[in-house]
């Protein structure tokens, strides 16, 4: 099947946005789709691409910058990247997060719209509302049932469409070997190893892992992700010398630092931001970290978030605390480094249902919609 992944975000780049495309346009070629990428041009320096990600597969990314014009930006980029696609194979499918583009180039082929959040832009939602009511639309993926939820309160016609599928679809990782090369971390080569990887936004926790290394002095904290200013933004608020920010890292240099760690943290709060720095995400969030911490057996301690009991469950795959409750996530850190077992059996349980459950792989089979499958097979 050949398909068109339209994403309006930029590749590549330091967001987590980037990521998951990446990765799911490698998910599909893996399942034998010809796969093809018109995102933005990317903000991130590197001579290659595919090395920047990690891809297993070199599939073919156009970029189509975002004019400048304040409202009609998006408008505009969406008619070239239509213009690029009719000048190309014609796809079976389009694919992907970017509204304004799909809707631009429906009637090509069928529509597959992923979306991750509740779009707070008056402009977006006018948007999805026409493709919603669009006839080419066969499938609407949602990143949590929570959002899903959400989706069709504010757009009550997807309920009434029965020619159009909603699926929910977590994100995911790829399955990595139980061993590898692990980071040389600075600190203490006997401490406890507490390890976070992602953004510093507002909302990510950043201040509680902060407070924690206060509190535990005799662990070491490692911050891995974040950009300059908002790691200059937190070391400016005191250094303590069990703590380490370890600053961005290509997506492909992340595996020795997961395997480093003994503990992982995903400390969302109540309210989270984005990229950008609008909007709050807590209510849908479906955090890749988390995943690929699953992904390498490690113990996890994350926020008891609603949203996060769709993939966590309390000492079952992880521990799971109040994100306001200081206390609470320093006894959990205590408890799980003192004892090693107790560490293997979460991290073991997680690993097992990524493997299973959560897989890119996995994800491709179940966001792909059925009737183009269908279309392009010839089965019924």
């Amino acid at each position: 099947m050949r398909i068109a992944y339209l994403h309006s975000g930029s590749v590549p780049s330091i967001y987590a946005n980037g990521v998951h495309v990446m990765r799911m346009c490698d998910a599909f070629a893996d399942a034998g789709h010809h796969i093809e990428l018109y995102a933005v041009p990317g903000t991130a320096r590197t001579d290659d691409l595919h090395a920047y990600y990690g891809t297993r597969n070199r599939f073919p990314v156009h970029t189509v910058p975002l004019s400048a014009a304040p409202v009609l930006g998006p408008l505009l980029r969406a008619q070239r990247v239509r213009g690029c696609i009719r000048r190309g194979p014609t796809p079976d499918v389009l694919y992907g997060r970017d509204p304004y583009a799909l809707l631009a180039a429906a009637g090509t082929a069928p529509v597959v719209y992923e979306t991750h959040l509740l779009w707070p832009n008056r402009a977006v939602r006018g948007v999805e509302r026409l493709l919603f009511r669009h006839r080419s639309l066969t499938r609407v993926v949602f990143v949590t049932r929570a959002l899903a939820d959400d989706y069709l309160a504010h757009f009550p016609q997807l309920k009434t469409r029965t020619d159009v599928e909603l699926v929910t679809a977590s994100d995911g990782a790829d399955p990595v070997p139980p061993t590898g090369p692990m980071a040389a971390l600075p600190g203490r080569p006997d401490a406890l190893r507490v390890g976070y990887v992602g953004h510093l936004y507002p909302g990510r926790g950043t201040d509680l892992i902060l407070d924690l290394a206060a509190r535990l002095p005799d662990a070491d904290f490692h911050l891995v992700g974040g950009t300059d200013q908002d790691r200059s933004h937190w070391q400016a608020r005191g250094s303590r010398p069990n703590v380490f920010f370890h600053g961005h890292h290509p997506p492909a240099a992340l595996h020795s630092y997961y395997r480093a760690f003994d503990i992982v943290l995903a400390p969302y709060q109540t309210t989270v931001g984005c990229a950008g720095g609008f909007g709050d995400i807590s209510r849908w969030v479906s955090p890749m970290k988390l995943f690929e911490y699953m992904a390498y057996g490690k113990a996890i301690i994350a926020s008891d978030l609603p949203v996060l009991h769709e993939v966590l469950a309390d000492e079952i795959n992880c521990l799971l605390r109040a994100p306001g409750d200081t206390s609470g996530w320093a006894d959990a850190i205590q408890l799980l480094g003192a004892d090693a077992s107790a560490r293997q059996a979460l991290g073991d349980t997680a690993r097992h249902q990524l493997n299973t459950l959560y897989t890119w792989r996995a994800r491709v089979d179940r966001v792909l919609p059925d009737r183009a499958l269908a279309s392009v097979t010839g089965q019924p």
